[in-house]
């Protein structure tokens, strides 16, 4: 099958990619981006996204050639229960008839199981489909099983290899550009020479966050040994940026930037940064496919789903609590609905301020810190 795929597709000028997901979730696709380029150099592979995703890969290097917005649809980009006005009803047919009139002659869902983007892709009228598939979703013409627990750079690897595309590149990689490197510049503090580190206390899910009093002794120990700390995260998550802060002893060396760093800026920041410390989110991954020496803080679960493809500028600390710390029934981290628990509580308070300072040793191999900034 894969070999019949191949030898059709090297004929074709035209793939389609769907992945209308948050920040982490595009890190994952990148290798599979790569291995579709490097595969087939001649095709045009075009992004179907977010405005997050035009604005992250304008002008950047990379597989991708461009990026279509996506409309407002229930399931892709939206919630499920997302209810579409009559303005995005029609907004979305005339994304599907110019989809259409683009002639794609393959279209990838790589956005997740399938129920709601397999509908989604098969509206875009291409030649052939690809993608993954749950069992509740509808099948493309060659489908790969969606598996939960499964690590996600893989998955999209699999996909993409029933077409014959591969790569060596199996870690992402970001190319930061001046632009990046500017919007950084204005946007934070000079450090004034001293090595930082860039704190992001936030996570989508309460479960998966590290307690701020956590933070804020590790954003102690860092000063005290020279450091400066910038807190980042969107502006909902300024309280937590707060918290941290008012837990704090050396209050000199912090900035808060909740809210304050376009995604350029947050990509010039963390490219630069001597370390960054982070719960499993969007801005840990990125980190990752920017080669920054990074901590990430992850629940055991989500470890296998996320875990970083490379060891030289990664840590993970994990915790292993398996039930909720407040009331002990198990499956709660997995939202079973055997559970019975609604706790939104941290699953991370196992996690001690010591394992993190020790794999921030480890990881800078200096025992403390690193004595100059690492080159942007």
């Amino acid at each position: 099958m894969r070999k019949i795929l191949y030898h059709s597709i090297m004929r074709r000028k035209k793939i389609a990619v769907l992945r209308a997901n948050a920040l982490g979730d595009f890190v994952f696709v990148l290798p599979a981006l790569q291995a579709l380029r490097e595969t087939f150099p001649e095709a045009e592979i075009v992004y179907l996204g977010r405005e997050m995703h035009r604005i992250l890969l304008e002008d950047r290097p990379g597989p991708v050639d461009r990026v279509e917005v996506i409309p407002s649809y229930p399931g892709v980009g939206k919630p499920e229960d997302y209810f579409q006005d009559i303005e995005e009803i029609a907004e979305a047919e005339l994304f599907f008839a110019r989809m259409q009139a683009e002639r794609f002659d393959i279209a990838l869902q790589l956005h997740g199981g399938g129920q709601y983007s397999n509908p989604f892709v098969l509206r875009l009228g291409a030649e052939l489909t690809i993608g993954l598939k749950s069992s509740a979703a509808p099948p493309l013409d060659v489908s790969v099983p969606y598996v939960t627990r499964f690590n996600e750079i893989l998955r999209y690897l699999e996909v993409v290899s029933m077409l014959g595309a591969q790569t060596v590149h199996v870690a992402p990689e970001i190319v930061v550009t001046e632009r990046d490197l500017e919007a950084a510049s204005r946007a934070v503090t000079d450090p004034d020479g001293r090595p930082f580190a860039v704190l992001h206390p936030g996570a989508s899910d309460p479960k998966r966050r590290w307690p701020p009093e956590n933070f804020a002794q590790v954003a102690d120990f860092l000063i005290g040994e020279g450091w400066q700390v910038y807190i980042n995260g969107i502006a909902e998550e300024a309280g937590m940026a707060a918290d941290i802060v008012s837990a704090m002893y050396h209050r000199e060396w912090v900035e808060d930037l909740s809210g304050r760093l376009p995604l350029p800026a947050l990509i010039g920041l963390l490219s630069q940064a001597s370390l960054v410390i982070s719960n499993d989110s969007g801005p840990l991954h990125l980190a990752h496919a920017l080669q920054a020496p990074a901590i990430g803080i992850y629940w055991i679960g989500n470890l296998v789903t996320s875990m970083p493809a490379t060891s030289r500028f990664h840590r993970p600390v994990i915790s292993w609590t398996t039930s909720c710390p407040l009331c002990g029934k198990e499956g709660a981290m997995l939202e079973s609905e055997d559970s019975n628990c609604r706790h939104n509580t941290s699953f991370m308070r196992s996690i001690s301020v010591g394992e993190v300072k020790g794999a921030i040793g480890k990881l800078l191999n200096t025992g403390l810190y690193i004595p100059e900034p690492v080159p942007g």
